[in-house]
């Protein structure tokens, strides 16, 4: 963590729309995943995302396979710096333009195993401002990961104006809680020194570790 407080660059990102496709190659006897994204270059358009085939662009790219995960939406408000913890290669997907942007150690598992931590090298700073509603998972800890993402890839009825009532259709691990609520205060998560440490829930939408 840097012992600066995180200045944000960008505001206005709740709801805005973006896509990822993960590449998955074999790396020192372990599945280490690429992701590509449209974050910043483009709001990730249907007629574009939609022509999207995860078998054939694991062929054209070399990989043991591809995830398109997505579409997606922005639950949080704004960024900051994002330092280059991987080389920034721009490219396209069936005319999609997405920029690499983290690695994801996968170890032995390639598929995402809901309410099971990942550590993601993305070097970002995320932003919840102060008043504003967030959702949250909470385990039986007590540690919270607080939304990052929606997605839409899993149910496409999933939205901003859905999430309180998202609990109610999830299948909670024992000791698991989902909750929402308004931010006293401005949340930050810094990821720019250290790997993010994040879950997803059985709709694959995506929670992030925050102060």
């Amino acid at each position: 963590m840097t012992t600066a407080r995180p200045q944000r660059l960008i505001s206005n990102m709740r709801n805005v729309r973006y896509g990822e496709v993960l590449l998955v190659f074999a790396k020192d006897d372990t599945l280490v995943a690429e992701v590509y994204g449209t974050q910043m270059l483009n709001d990730c358009p249907a007629e574009l995302w939609d022509t999207l085939n995860a078998e054939d662009i694991a062929k054209e790219r070399g990989a043991l396979f591809a995830k398109l995960n997505g579409p997606r939406h922005w639950c949080l408000d704004g960024l900051g710096t994002k330092v280059a913890v991987v080389e920034p290669v721009i490219t396209d997907f069936n005319g999609l333009t997405m920029r690499r942007i983290a690695t994801i150690d996968l170890k032995d598992s390639p598929g995402s195993v809901p309410y099971t931590e990942r550590f993601v090298n993305r070097g970002s700073q995320f932003f919840w401002d102060a008043g504003s509603k967030v959702w949250e998972l909470v385990n039986p800890d007590g540690k919270s990961y607080v939304m990052q993402a929606l997605c839409l890839g899993v149910d496409p009825s999933i939205s901003l104006e859905t999430l309180d009532s998202l609990g109610s259709k999830m299948n909670l691990p024992a000791g698991w809680t989902y909750r929402s609520r308004i931010l006293d205060a401005e949340l930050i998560s810094d990821t720019t020194g250290n790997d993010a440490t994040v879950v997803q829930d059985e709709f694959e939408n995506t929670y992030t570790v925050a102060e």
